[in-house]
């Protein structure tokens, strides 16, 4: 990615100060090595730390770099395929358990900001917001399937009602929901280290993973030295690259954007969302936004397939937002940031081992930033001997992606396709 994609984002302009975690060096033995200090794996390290195993993180680059510390920071439901692809694989009981484990993603979340006094700015509420009249008997269908599966924290707004909520005229209804919601990412996932750290769990930033053995014996080696572990975790997501070969077709990195204004005031800022919710539209390719405590208007989406960057990214993504909210023509835009989340062919997330001793998750499809969290602890909990859960999880079966020259021309025609397919349906 090109320098200004990691340029400085909202999050990192009012992030809390972050553990010290100095680079890696020496050969160390220890009971398990994790790759990636993101969401996942932080929160495999929490879990095997408190349980008392002795556990290494390297970090190729900082704390939540990748998308645990860029998102648009909203707590989603439930899986971005919908229960239906689940359903289809394993079955109406084990796809209901799959939402179960998903409700349960928040709550883990919600117990460790909790525990472990994460300042976050957590807030509950989320609307999903139809962009045509056509599509309202999506939001009754949506609201059928979660009430059938005992999620009945929902209500159906109509245009009226949601414009009573909302200062824009371009919705058509919504789903709202109070069990999800929005928070700042970068600070939870920087409690979630120094919880790790505090644990007894040893963090290491600026510490990339050159070579990776997944064998009986792991091993990871980096510029400066080399981790032997009896278990190894793979949690590099969309930064995975073709560090594992074998998981390279698993995921696709989709770069996705995300924008700040400047401080709105109380009063306007109210009258954009009046109930504080995180919104998001039911498009494939959605628009997606919220308030923050500072009264800035987070606006995201946009997301590409391409690694080919807009040259002004605050001037590419304003027209958006100002399509929903034309009030804020007059509004400028402090931060622009961008960066990549892993998909999977059907939006499923997906897990599994590539050996008894390595197990990895990834791919959590825009909706990782409760279920990253999950997928961590379940690895956890499958190296400490009880691996149920997970199994379920990792039964699920997935397509690879195209690989070689066609894999982005491919994908690029893909999302073309669905961008159409919003502007008609």
């Amino acid at each position: 990615m090109r320098n200004s994609i990691i340029a400085r984002s909202y999050y990192q302009a009012t992030a809390q100060a972050g553990p010290m975690c100095p680079p890696f060096a020496g050969d160390v033995t220890t009971d398990v090595c994790i790759i990636g200090a993101g969401y996942t794996g932080l929160s495999a390290a929490l879990t095997l730390a408190e349980a008392g195993y002795k556990v290494v993180v390297l970090e190729a680059n900082t704390i939540g770099f990748g998308a645990s510390g860029r998102n648009g920071g909203q707590i989603c439901t439930g899986f971005s395929s919908g229960q239906a692809k689940i359903e289809a694989q394993i079955g109406k009981d084990d796809a209901r358990r799959c939402f179960e484990l998903a409700q349960e993603a928040k709550q883990l979340l919600t117990n460790r900001i909790n525990q472990y006094q994460i300042d976050c700015d957590l807030r509950w509420g989320y609307m999903h917001a139809v962009p045509k009249a056509s599509r309202f008997d999506e939001l009754r269908a949506w609201k059928d399937e979660w009430d059938a599966l005992g999620y009945t924290d929902t209500e159906i707004l109509s245009k009226q009602e949601l414009e009573n909520r909302l200062g824009t005229h371009v919705y058509h209804g919504a789903l709202r929901e109070g069990g999800a919601g929005h928070f700042h990412p970068l600070n939870y996932c920087l409690g979630l280290a120094r919880a790790a750290i505090n644990a007894g769990a040893a963090l290491h930033e600026q510490s990339k993973a050159l070579e990776v053995e997944t064998g009986t014996q792991p091993c990871v080696r980096t510029s400066q030295g080399s981790v032997r572990a009896k278990f190894l975790i793979i949690a590099c997501n969309a930064y995975l690259g073709r560090l594992v070969p074998k998981l390279y077709g698993k995921i696709m990195p989709v770069t996705s954007y995300i924008i700040a204004t400047e401080p709105l005031g109380s009063e306007r800022a109210r009258a954009l969302i009046s109930g504080g919710e995180a919104v998001a539209d039911t498009n494939f390719i959605v628009d997606y936004f919220r308030l923050t405590p500072d009264t800035r208007l987070l606006f995201g989406g946009r997301a590409s397939y391409t690694t080919l960057e807009p040259p002004n990214l605050g001037a590419y993504m304003k027209p958006r937002m100002e399509r929903i909210f034309p009030q804020l023509r007059d509004v400028k835009i402090e931060h622009a940031w961008g960066g990549y989340i892993a998909i999977t062919n059907n939006r499923i997330p997906d897990c599994g081992q590539l050996s008894s001793t390595t197990y990895y998750a990834h791919g959590y499809s825009g909706q990782g930033v409760a279920l990253a969290g999950l997928y961590g602890a379940l690895m956890a909990e499958a190296i400490r001997g009880t691996a149920e859960r997970f199994d379920l999880l990792a039964s699920l079966r997935h397509l690879p992606f195209p690989g070689g020259p066609v894999r982005v021309p491919l994908l690029a025609a893909a999302m073309l396709f669905y961008r159409l397919k919003d502007a008609l349906s």
